[in-house]
């Protein structure tokens, strides 16, 4: 299957440019990184794409089974990598995307020069040594109504998970986003994200890595932004002022900002 039709990619900016790969996060797509990539797109090959089962992604594409871990996103960023020949990138990943490029990292170091982690969380369920910010009872109460009532639970949960009352454009825009994708692959998507516990790989990476860091984030708190810095080797992290988990929507001056000087160092 051509990779361009796949994974909907789009491409800007210098073809042997170094690289940039900006990757949405649950219920989102692409477009999520409009007011970011373009940024970068007079220095940066800028790939912009849609995971499989979101956006304008092939969605005869989608299998249950091979994405029925992160493993299996992460086998495709890789595989993006390969099928449009892209060496020493650099990855941008929003919330569930963040662990997919850590996962794809740890597969293979040598394709990766930096990762940007925007709001990453290892796992979400609390355990006695760790807070994620949820209880697993929060997170099966959660999946159960995502799966009773997909549309209600996106118009519910969109506005919290943006964060900006003040700008209730930003949660209406993250509503059409959530009620656009399929609800069954959302739902399966949903469960993989959730309940995914990907603490242990935050050691093997080994490429130098910044984490993005909202101030205030109902769904990856500032402990685990900081859990994930403090576990990835000789990783650093900006807090951000914004507020909410979608500073690529909310903030994207002070995202651009914040990863410059980061992305553009050799």
């Amino acid at each position: 299957m051509d990779a361009l039709a796949r994974w909907n990619v789009h491409q800007s900016g210098p073809e042997g440019g170094p690289v940039l790969i900006f990757a949405h996060g649950f219920g989102c797509d692409q477009h999520m990184w409009r007011h970011v990539a373009p940024a970068f797109a007079d220095e940066f090959r800028v790939v912009c794409f849609d995971f499989v089962g979101a956006g304008g992604s092939d969605l005869t594409a989608y299998d249950p089974e091979r994405y029925s871990t992160l493993q299996g996103y992460a086998d495709d960023v890789l595989l993006l990598c390969a099928e449009l020949g892209l060496e020493q990138v650099t990855y941008v990943g929003h919330s569930v995307a963040a662990m997919i490029g850590v996962l794809a990292e740890v597969a293979r170091p040598d394709l990766f020069d930096r990762l940007v982690l925007v709001g990453p969380s290892p796992r979400y369920v609390d355990t006695d040594d760790y807070r994620g910010g949820f209880s697993a009872d929060d997170i099966e109460q959660l999946l159960e109504s995502l799966d009773s009532n997909y549309l209600g639970w996106s118009s519910a949960m969109a506005p919290v998970i943006m964060g900006n009352p003040d700008h209730p454009e930003l949660g209406a825009e993250l509503t059409a986003s959530f009620c656009g994708t399929d609800p069954d692959i959302a739902r399966r998507f949903a469960r993989v994200t959730f309940t995914s516990d990907n603490r242990q790989e935050l050691g093997r990476v080994s490429t130098s890595t910044l984490v993005l860091q909202c101030r205030d984030d109902v769904i990856a708190p500032l402990e685990v932004g900081t859990y994930v810095r403090d576990s990835i080797p000789g990783s650093t992290m900006t807090v951000l002022d914004a507020t909410g988990h979608c500073p690529n929507l909310s903030a994207p001056d002070e995202t651009v900002a914040a990863m410059a000087d980061f992305v553009r160092a050799r």
